[in-house]
């Protein structure tokens, strides 16, 4: 009995962004040259898509987080302006 942080979907949810696009472009290779059953391709093209979701989510947190911090820094940009503004 494997235990399930072993599990490829486990393997993805834990992995970082370059961890999981690296499996995900061995999982494309290996896809690409055929030499797998369809059981293997089929299990390979469904931990390709976990990957592919993974990646997708990371990708997503950091464009959220990225676009906070310029909201942040537009706003400080935005009092200092008006700070200025008061000054003169």
């Amino acid at each position: 009995m494997t235990e399930q942080s072993d599990s490829p979907e486990s393997k993805a949810k834990n992995s970082s962004f370059e961890q999981a696009f690296e499996q995900l472009e061995q999982s494309v290779r290996k896809l690409e040259a055929g030499q797998l059953s369809l059981a293997e391709a089929t299990d390979l093209f469904e931990e390709g898509m976990k990957l592919a979701k993974r990646c997708n989510e990371l990708l997503s947190t950091t464009e959220l987080r990225v676009s906070r911090l310029q909201t942040a820094f537009a706003e400080q940009m935005r009092l200092v302006d008006d700070d200025f503004e008061t000054e003169e």
